[in-house]
């Protein structure tokens, strides 16, 4: 009776552990691509088309943001990343994956006998048997198997009471690890470890983004400064050309003597020459801003011009950071230490799984199975004998009536003498923890170097723009005074050639001051783990 109750009450714990970890599966999964519906081919430029206006690709520097991360092959490959550790989490599920079997097999022979108690001169059977059989392994190691099988018999053998005989047992067994594999944590712990790679991978690629933002930010204004670098060079050669065709008149005129109009000339052969580079040096920029945002990946879009919206002049007051404060912003944000934190979770977590494995193996297992038969009976205990008819129902009824149980208990150990491999894993273990401590302080110790890198690249910026407007505000006004004693007949036409000169170095100094600012501004967002937010760049949180 006591067995009777508690078969059901093991039957809808198994079943409601199982229902448990079904829930949890799809609560990890949530959003999982199927590999089913992957395609073999690849998508063309994303949103590229909403920024041609007038048959240019119209950019403002978050546009180019955007566009990266949408089409960029190196952002993709990184993402992909993150999808192969969520399908390493759904491989961790794998030895807690139900497993059922069934199977059916006939066997018939006919043999001569030899003996009256064959039961006949030429026996002939029939034996037919079904199996189902359930397999579950649960996380707290504890694994259950339920069995069914039924079996017919039938024979001319007249010593057979039952024919056909209907046979049916019904069998539970469980098996309980101990001490190694016990409990939760050492059968959890590689799906743990699946878990902390998914979010090691998550950190990661967040790093990357923010790796991939700085790349376009930079060559972003890198393009910016050969636009302008190019417009500077060209004004410059305007200029030059102004003043050798005033000197070509003049020596027309008897007034400049004739050794004098080539050093005009050779000021314009020569900025001729900067332009060139210029107008090349453009093209390289324009090329590789068009490979990080993916308009090579159309020829229509690749033969668009880039319009560029942004001005390299900063916006309001010029920023400041403090060093301290931007370190203990890197400390607390930068996606490199989450994944950091991940990697040593792994390790504890290994270290303990490694002693778990230097443990005996100590298993506890039971079973219980039930037992009916049924069919035709012959009664011989009247003559002439008579048939009493009976069929596959009658053998459930003694079975599901738990009339003719068997049951039993085992318990085992198996004692390793020497586990030199347990031993070796758990040395690589702590060794591995180790690596990770140093790798940890390695980090901080980059990251630390880089915030004060770009705080000082930064305070450099802004001093460099001040000086730098104050150096064209002057080299306006000296090439105004070199211009107007010239045409006084104070000055050769040297002194104006070289203070134009200086007025294109000092406009392509600014130029570069201020595009130094803003990549500044950019090296120490990313390098305090901020460069995401002023572009509403977020990375989707995972599944608990």
């Amino acid at each position: 009776m006591k067995l009777r109750l508690v078969l059901p009450i093991v039957l809808c714990v198994a079943m409601g552990m199982l229902r448990a970890q079904t829930v949890r599966e799809r609560e990890t999964f949530r959003g999982l691509t199927n590999p089913q519906v992957l395609s073999d081919t690849l998508p063309g430029p994303r949103y590229m088309s909403e920024h041609v206006v007038d048959g240019k690709l119209h950019l403002t520097l978050k546009d180019a943001v955007v566009l990266t991360l949408a089409n960029n092959s190196n952002v993709r490959i990184t993402e992909l990343n993150v999808e192969t550790a969520k399908y390493g989490v759904l491989r961790m599920h794998q030895p807690f994956d139900p497993f059922a079997q069934a199977s059916f097999s006939t066997l018939r022979s006919t043999s001569p006998t030899f003996s009256q108690l064959s039961g006949a001169q030429t026996l002939s059977t029939l034996n037919q048997i079904t199996q189902i059989n359930y397999s579950q392994t649960f996380e707290t190691g504890t694994n259950v198997q339920v069995g069914f099988s039924a079996a017919k018999l039938s024979s001319n053998s007249s010593f057979n009471f039952l024919n056909p005989s209907l046979a049916s047992s019904l069998n539970f067994q469980f098996t309980q690890p101990l001490l190694r594999s016990r409990w939760l944590f050492a059968n959890r712990a590689p799906l743990m470890i699946a878990r902390h790679n998914l979010r090691q991978s998550r950190a990661n690629f967040e790093a990357q983004v923010s790796d991939a933002v700085l790349q376009v930010v930079t060559q972003y204004w890198g393009t910016v400064q050969a636009r302008g670098n190019l417009e500077v060079a060209r004004k410059s050669m305007e200029a030059a050309e102004a003043s050798y065709q005033r000197d070509k008149r003049a020596l027309e005129l008897g007034a400049l003597p004739p050794l004098d109009i080539y050093r005009s000339e050779s000021q314009v052969a020569s900025r001729l020459v900067q332009v060139i580079q210029g107008e090349y040096a453009l093209k390289q920029a324009e090329d590789a801003l068009r490979l990080t945002i993916g308009a090579d990946l159309d020829p229509y879009f690749r033969a668009l011009d880039l319009d560029l919206t942004e001005k390299a002049e900063p916006e309001g007051e010029l920023r400041n950071v403090d060093a301290s404060t931007a370190l203990q912003q890197a400390m607390d944000r930068r996606p490199e230490f989450e994944a950091l934190r991940q990697l040593r979770a792994t390790d504890d977590i290994s270290v303990r799984l490694a002693h778990n494995n230097l443990l005996p193996d100590l298993r506890l297992s039971g079973n219980y199975s039930s037992n009916g038969l049924g069919g035709n009976q012959i009664d011989t205990a009247v003559s002439p004998p008579r048939l009493i008819p009976g069929g596959f129902g009658d053998s459930l009824s003694q079975l599901f009536g738990f009339g003719f149980p068997t049951y039993g208990f085992t318990l085992s150990l198996n004692l390793p003498i020497r586990s030199r491999g347990a031993q070796a894993d758990l040395g690589d273990a702590l060794v591995s923890r180790r690596r990770d401590l140093y790798t940890e302080r390695q980090v901080r110790e980059q990251i630390t170097l880089e915030v004060a890198n770009a705080v000082h690249l930064l305070e450099q910026a802004n001093l460099t723009v001040a000086a730098s407007k104050q150096a064209l505000y002057l080299a306006q006004k000296n090439l105004a005074a070199e211009q107007r004693k010239h045409q006084l007949g104070s000055e050769t036409i040297f002194f104006v050639l070289e203070a134009q000169t200086e007025l294109a170095q000092a406009e392509t100094g600014l130029l570069q001051a201020q595009v130094s600012y803003q990549l500044a501004v950019a090296a120490v967002d990313h390098a305090t783990g901020g460069l995401l937010d002023p572009y509403h760049v977020t990375i989707s949180e995972l599944t608990k």
